[in-house]
């Protein structure tokens, strides 16, 4: 047995060569027991996986762990003939989110001695001609009827022309109107490549450095304290490297319709690093937001920084880049031919995911780092101009290459062959780089792709929360499509839409709904918290309703294992927080545990709504 431990203590990963067992149950049984001299967890269900490097099995262990304990315990059970290693995760839950890079590493590569992953490097490229398409369009209708998503949209490229833009499936379920290549969707966090791409326009403008101290170039700009803001360069706004932990929840439920750009700022005044520079892959979308509004006051100082960036993105990327569908206009986005977002029903059906117009309207303030809505035919566009390095399809040039490229340059690991850059994942598990990033915003999942070696790009845009479960797959295909690959696309799709789906309903059998009225009596009228502001409940015939300040939703209730209660968010979009109820010093408290952060709701007077 081989046991790793974070630096700080507050995370361990057991390696476990357990031997023979009946099954994974029993395997990952016998592993706790070698770990711990103990009983294992309680068991909730077992998962299985795609079988890969080079293992006949692969099962999860979910365990039943209380939401009060504030712990990851997590098993990955490896069958090879006869033969069972097991990995298990025993970590605190701010511990597993910080060093969630590491964690990945270890779990990707654990293969067997004799195992060799397919590489690509050095085979030739094959041109995307009629069958190659049929192919990939054919591998996403598949993907769309396994998952249950109403509508995707697909555009490639490859030596520099459009060699297809189309969709599939329809723009809302329960309509007739279908998705084409013009057809937009929120597209999330692709948003963040092309905001690095504002950041190379001015680099190459000579209005900023990559190496300038971001007070340099935007004097007001604060981190947590003196000495780490000193410390932060323009590259560090978008290298998801300087150590700071992810603030979602804050935005995502305490955003009111009018909150300025500004409060991107605010909150970074506020935040600390919680690992060294360069240490670790944290994700932060507020420094991407920051980058972008920096930028856009690089280009236009005297403007507000929210109109400064919104005119800066569209004179120095769409209209350059010919992206007239691209829009940070939530109304005008809607106004015609857009997408609208779904999640699926309780019963596993997709549905149009109500939360969508508070929920997604909150990224606003925040739109830098993914609110940009556009179509796969724009979308193709930028990949062009990616795979050109800075060539625009009408002559010319956006910028000089070293700007564009140095966005592409590893900073950080994600995982095994996979790396972060300023905007930017480079992906070299199949032996060529592919420059990529995904989207994820309430009932849209989106990607792109570059592979640079092969002059082959992509986009695929999604109107579901459960489209997430293709894009990875997606990539494989693309690269076994352009380079005669093992087709293991397929079935690891098969694997991922399975697991989504039961996953979904197995976690929709724990909870009551409507919630528990006997519990859902006991809560307060009106909570407040420093951090994520007013919380107003309300009963009626339907059940029980939690009106956050960004979107309200219908709640269930699920009695934990502890004898605790926590309530959940159920509407389609936004499902999935819990917030555990309790009681501190004589008030009643509802607690959200997210990553590295507690926030707390404790029992308040009336306020206005």
């Amino acid at each position: 047995m081989v046991v790793m431990v974070s630096p700080e203590g507050d995370a361990r990963v057991a390696l476990v060569d357990v031997g023979p067992a009946t099954d994974a149950a029993a395997a990952q049984e016998k592993a706790w027991r070698a770990y711990r001299r103990d009983a294992p967890p309680p068991l909730q269900r077992t998962v299985a996986g795609a079988a890969r490097a080079g293992w006949d099995e692969v099962v999860s262990v979910v365990y039943d762990t209380p939401p009060g304990d504030a712990m990851l315990r997590h098993a990955v059970a490896h069958r090879k003939a006869g033969r069972w290693t097991v990995l298990l995760i025993d970590a605190q839950s701010a511990a597993a989110e910080k060093r969630g890079a590491a964690v990945r590493l270890m779990m990707q590569t654990l293969r067997t001695h004799d195992f060799t992953e397919e590489s690509f490097a050095g085979r030739q490229a094959h041109r995307l001609d009629s069958g190659r398409i049929a192919a990939l369009t054919g591998f996403v209708q598949t993907a769309m009827a396994e998952l249950h998503v109403p509508g995707a949209s697909l555009a490639l490229i490859d030596q520099g022309k459009v060699v297809f833009e189309g969709g599939f499936g329809v723009r809302e379920v329960g309509k007739p109107d279908p998705v084409d290549a013009h057809t937009r969707f929120m597209i999330g966090s692709n948003t963040k490549a092309l905001t690095t791409l504002l950041l190379a326009k001015m680099v190459d403008a000579g209005k900023l450095g990559w190496d300038d101290k971001v007070t340099k170039v935007y004097p007001d700009f604060r981190l947590g304290s003196a000495e780490t803001t000193d410390k932060v360069l323009v590259r560090h706004l978008v290298c998801a490297c300087t150590g700071l932990p992810r603030k979602d929840v804050t935005w995502i439920l305490n955003t009111p319709l009018g909150t300025p750009a500004s409060a991107s700022f605010r909150e970074l005044a506020t935040t600390e690093p919680t690992t060294g520079f360069g240490e670790v892959f944290q994700y932060n979308n507020l420094m991407a937001s920051a980058a972008g509004f920096i930028a856009g006051h690089a280009a236009y100082p005297k403007l507000e920084i929210g109109a400064a960036f919104d005119r800066a993105m569209q004179t120095y990327v769409f209209d350059p880049l010919e992206m007239r569908e691209s829009t940070f206009d939530y109304t005008r986005a809607r106004a015609r031919d857009s997408a609208s977002p779904h999640a699926y029903d309780r019963a596993g059906n997709a549905a149009i995911a109500p939360a969508d117009a508070g929920f997604n309207n909150s990224i606003i303030p925040y739109r830098p780092g993914g609110a940009l809505w556009s179509s796969a035919h724009d979308m193709i566009r930028y990949v062009g101009v990616e795979l050109s390095a800075g060539a625009l399809p009408s002559g010319g040039r956006l910028m000089a290459a070293e700007h564009l490229l140095e966005r592409r340059k590893p900073i950080v690991s994600i995982g095994a062959n996979h790396d972060y850059g300023m905007g930017l994942m480079i992906d070299r598990q199949w032996g060529v780089p592919i420059v990529h990033h995904g989207g994820s915003t309430a009932g849209f999942k989106a990607e792109f792709a570059v592979l640079p070696d092969a002059g082959v790009g992509a986009v695929l845009l999604t109107n579901s929360d459960y489209g997430q479960y293709m894009l990875r797959q997606f990539l494989r295909r693309l690269v076994e499509v352009v380079y005669d690959g093992q087709p293991l696309a397929e079935q690891e799709l098969k694997v991922a839409a399975a697991t989504a789906r039961n996953g979904f309903l197995a976690e929709q059998a724990r909870l009551t709904v409507p919630a528990d009225p006997v519990e859902a009596a006991k809560l307060a009228d009106h909570y407040v918290s420093p951090d994520l502001g007013a919380l107003h409940v309300t009963r009626d015939a339907d059940g029980l309703r939690f009106a956050f300040a960004s979107f309200t939703s219908r709640m269930a209730s699920r009695r934990n294992s502890d004898g605790t209660f926590s309530f959940v968010v159920i509407d389609a979009g936004a499902e999935g927080f819990e917030l555990l109820a309790g009681e501190r010093e004589g008030r009643r408290v509802l607690t959200i545990r997210a990553g590295q952060h507690d926030y707390i709701f404790t029992e308040a007077a009336a306020t206005a709504r």
